[in-house]
C-alpha cells in the first residue's frame, strides 16, 4: 500500500517528468539527435548551436545537400553562401520536426537586428522553405532579436503574415512589455546570461536559485503576464544549473540543453510549481505603456540589458560569420570539383 503512496511515487519519478506536468518542456540544441532521449514537446535553435552541429559529422550531410541547394540556384557568390544558410537552417529545423511533437524555432541572422524590412523579409523566405518541404508555418517559430526594430518586425510578420514569432536575446521589463504589447507568440527571457552579469559585474558570485537574478526576472514578466492577461507566452531560456530551470517551474514553457535535460531525468528530488497564475494575480506590479521612445529610455536604464543584448548579438552574428566561411571553403571545393 505505502510503494503506491503519492509521496514514494514522487521520490522515483524523475525531476524531468514531474516538470513536464507543470511546464512545457523544450529542448534547446542543434544536435537532432540528442532530443530523442527527453521527449521534449518543441526545440530551438540559434546560430551557436547551429555552427556546433553543423561541425559534427553526423550531420554533414545537411551541409552538402544546403551548398548543392546553394548553387544550384546561383546568382553572385555572397547570394549562394546566404542560400545555403538559409537552407543548412530549415534542414535542421526540418530534422527537429521528425523528432518532437511541436514546434522548432528558426533564427532570423543577428546582423538583421537592427532593420525590421530585411527581418521580415528574411522570416518569410525560412517559412517558404519550411511550406517548400510540407511543414506548416503553425509547426514554425521565427527566432527575432528583442530590439525595438525586432519586435515591430515580429509585430507584423504576427498581424500581417500570420507567422508565430520568438523574440529572443530578451533580458529587460522594457523588452517584455513591448513583445507583449506588439501580441508576439513567444518570448525567450534569458536567465544564465543574467546571472553570468551579475557575477561578473558584482561582488556576489553565488546565488540561490530564489535570489538568482535571471529567475527573478524571468518570475517577474511571467506575472506581470498573467496578471494583465497578455496572450504572449514565456518560454525561459539559457539555463545554466537544473535550480534555475526548478526554480521556474509553471512558466509557461522552458527551453533546457541536453546536458541539463540528462541531469533532471536522473535528480529524483520534488519539483513544485513556482509560477502560477493565481500567484500572479495578487502581485503589485503596474500596467504600462511604452511607445518606441520610452522603450528606448527605460532598456537604456537597465545596465545590464543593454550590455546583454549587444553582446548576444555580436556573439550570434559572429557565429553566423564562422558558418558562412565554413560553407564557402566547402562551397570552394565542390565547385573544384566539379
Amino acid at each position: 500500500m505505502s510503494s503506491g503512496s503519492p509521496d514514494k511515487r514522487r521520490k522515483m519519478e524523475s525531476a524531468l517528468s514531474q516538470l513536464k506536468k507543470l511546464t512545457v518542456v523544450v529542448a534547446d540544441t542543434g544536435d537532432f539527435n540528442a532530443i530523442d532521449e527527453y521527449k521534449p514537446q518543441d526545440a530551438t535553435t540559434n546560430p551557436s548551436l547551429i555552427l556546433a552541429a553543423a561541425k559534427m559529422p553526423a550531420y554533414q550531410h545537411l551541409v552538402d545537400q544546403a551548398i548543392k541547394y546553394g548553387i544550384a540556384n546561383g546568382g553572385t557568390e555572397e547570394e549562394q553562401v546566404a542560400n545555403t544558410m538559409d537552407k543548412l537552417f530549415v534542414s535542421f529545423g526540418l530534422e527537429i520536426l521528425k523528432k518532437v511533437p511541436g514546434r522548432v524555432s528558426t533564427e532570423v541572422d543577428a546582423r538583421l537586428s537592427f532593420d525590421k524590412g530585411e527581418m521580415v523579409e528574411k522570416a518569410l523566405k525560412l517559412i517558404a522553405l519550411y511550406e517548400g518541404a510540407g511543414i506548416s508555418k503553425e509547426r514554425v517559430l521565427i527566432k527575432l532579436s528583442s530590439t525595438w526594430e525586432g519586435i515591430q518586425a515580429g509585430k507584423e510578420l504576427e498581424e500581417k503574415h500570420g507567422v508565430h514569432c520568438n523574440m529572443t536575446l530578451l533580458f529587460s521589463f522594457a523588452q517584455a512589455v513591448a513583445c507583449a504589447e506588439a501580441k508576439v507568440t513567444l518570448i525567450s527571457p534569458f536567465v544564465g546570461r543574467i546571472l553570468d552579469w551579475h557575477k561578473e559585474n558584482t561582488d556576489r558570485k553565488s546565488f540561490e536559485p530564489h535570489e538568482d537574478p535571471g529567475v527573478i526576472s524571468v518570475t517577474k514578466i511571467y506575472n506581470y503576464y498573467k496578471k494583465f492577461g497578455y496572450s504572449t507566452v514565456v518560454m525561459g531560456a539559457s539555463f545554466r544549473n537544473t535550480g534555475e530551470v526548478k526554480a521556474l517551474a509553471g512558466c509557461d514553457l522552458l527551453t533546457i540543453s541536453p546536458g541539463l535535460l540528462a541531469e533532471l531525468s536522473q535528480d529524483h528530488s520534488a519539483v513544485t510549481a513556482m509560477l502560477t497564475v493565481e500567484k500572479s494575480k495578487t502581485c503589485d506590479l503596474e500596467k504600462i505603456h511604452l511607445d518606441e521612445k520610452a522603450f528606448r529610455w527605460q532598456h537604456n536604464e537597465d545596465r545590464m540589458a543593454v550590455e546583454k543584448l549587444s553582446d548576444g548579438i555580436r556573439k550570434f552574428a559572429a557565429d553566423a560569420i564562422k558558418l558562412e566561411a565554413m560553407i564557402k571553403e566547402k562551397m570552394l571545393s565542390v565547385k573544384n570539383g566539379q
